[in-house]
């Protein structure tokens, strides 16, 4: 039945290029952001899911900042602890030959004085081995700790290394000399006990700096693997989606002449009253 008030073809056909246009939107938006869920309303479920995933790779950035910086801490001790392991060798070198009783007392002297100019500089290089205002080996700290986790509630614990004259490690006094004999073979004994045990504590620090290194590198690749695996769940296959694109554009098309179509259609009653 043909009516002039009521057009059904008209009314369907603009129903399918309606649904064509928002199915047209939506592709559009998917190969615009790449993302096949890019919000809520486009699967709840999942989208929850990545926005979780991606906190969580966020926070990966955190850790592996702390652990940059629990790195560079330890690296700065330990190149000064190195650098009083080569002054207690001097030193010991130092103390040696001054136990030698047929010097003279300018030779004494000359190598006391040698001997004392190493000693004060170990303290300074103890007291100037900080980093980001941590010190690990002056005794201001017994301590650091670097998160492990996302979560905050892991985390590596790094114990301080006291090389300071006088203390557990540097048994040798910040007062020490070998003006004489009985003081040199006195200090022969001291040097080498000390440099044994700075020694052992540099190498605690560099088990500790591995450590940081090897859990810095897991950090990483837990990171890249949970962006992937976000990437799994939200992003879109653009090649399928910009076929997807071409035909509905091309529906969207055929669409529009289909109402052109409809909307004529009443035109032909006028042929009726001819």
């Amino acid at each position: 039945m043909l009516s002039v008030n009521t057009n059904a073809g008209a009314l369907v056909a603009l129903q399918n290029l309606n649904n064509t246009s928002q199915q047209l939107a939506t592709a559009q938006d998917v190969v615009s952001t790449g993302l096949a869920i890019g919000s809520a309303k486009d699967n709840g479920a999942i989208w929850s899911i990545a926005q979780s995933e991606r906190a969580t790779v966020s926070s990966l950035d955190a850790v592996k900042s702390s652990l940059q910086t629990g790195q560079s801490i330890i690296d700065v001790a330990n190149s000064a602890g190195t650098t009083v392991s080569n002054l207690l060798t001097q030193m010991s070198q130092k103390a040696l030959a001054a136990s030698d009783t047929s010097l003279d007392t300018a030779s004494r002297n000359a190598l006391n004085n040698d001997f004392i100019a190493l000693r004060n500089q170990i303290t300074s290089t103890v007291q100037n081995a900080g980093f980001n205002g941590v010190n690990l080996l002056n005794g201001s700290v017994t301590k650091i700790t670097s998160l492990a986790s996302a979560q905050g509630g892991s985390v590596l614990t790094t114990n301080a290394q006291n090389l300071t004259l006088g203390g557990g490690i540097v048994t040798l006094s910040a007062t020490a000399s070998i003006g004489t004999v009985a003081l040199a073979s006195a200090a022969i004994t001291v040097v080498n006990l000390s440099l044994q045990n700075v020694d052992n504590a540099l190498a605690t620090l560099g088990t500790a700096s591995s450590a940081l290194d090897t859990h810095l590198n897991f950090v990483s690749n837990l990171q890249d693997t949970l962006t992937t695996g976000i990437g799994n769940l939200v992003n879109a296959d653009l090649a399928k989606e910009s076929a997807t694109l071409q035909a509905l554009q091309t529906k969207q098309q055929l669409g529009i002449q289909a109402l052109s179509i409809a909307n004529s259609a009443s035109s032909a009653l006028l042929g009726l009253f001819r």
